[in-house]
């Protein structure tokens, strides 16, 4: 498969104009028990769908564990990173939150998942100051239906140049 990644990070000015492009695609990353038993740790969430395999080969539609909704979400901003997207003179980058999240289907334990990103605005929000919002698809390797889409919204600011440099 042929990866979209960019080869070097957009600037601000490149960013700004591709509103509306698919920014990258991800490499491959498993999601294995160890993830989902660490965010289980994490998050105080334990329920046996997710930790606890034996009962879930038995009682689950599934037939295996799954992983939590809010693993698979919460992996975007590694994935995104990893994707080169963004700006290489980047002092700093804040999630702002997420619009418009749907949880499509499950992650089953040992599924290789991936990261698709489409640039949906770069709003100034002030000087060096840029709210950047994409559509995140979150696909699983060999299913037709996603795991989940959702809009981000990242707060990205601009490292500001010296006087004199």
């Amino acid at each position: 498969m042929t990866q979209t990644r960019p080869r070097t990070p957009p600037t601000y000015e490149q960013l700004r104009a591709m509103a509306g492009q698919e920014l990258g695609v991800s490499d491959w990353t498993t999601v294995d028990q160890n993830r989902i038993d660490q965010f289980a740790e994490c998050t105080g969430d334990h329920q046996w769908i997710h930790v606890d395999p034996e009962r879930a080969r038995r009682q689950s539609p599934f037939r295996t564990t799954i992983a939590h909704g809010y693993l698979t979400l919460s992996i975007i901003g590694a994935l995104a990173l990893d994707m080169g997207i963004v700006p290489e003179n980047t002092q700093a980058a804040f999630n702002y939150g997420f619009d418009r999240v749907r949880f499509l289907s499950p992650v089953r334990v040992g599924a290789r998942i991936r990261l698709r990103t489409t640039l949906l605005s770069m709003e100034d929000r002030g000087p060096g100051q840029y709210l950047m919002k994409a559509a995140n698809t979150v696909e699983i390797e060999g299913e037709q239906k996603p795991a989940l889409t959702a809009e981000t919204l990242v707060m990205l600011y601009e490292r500001r140049r010296r006087a004199g440099a």
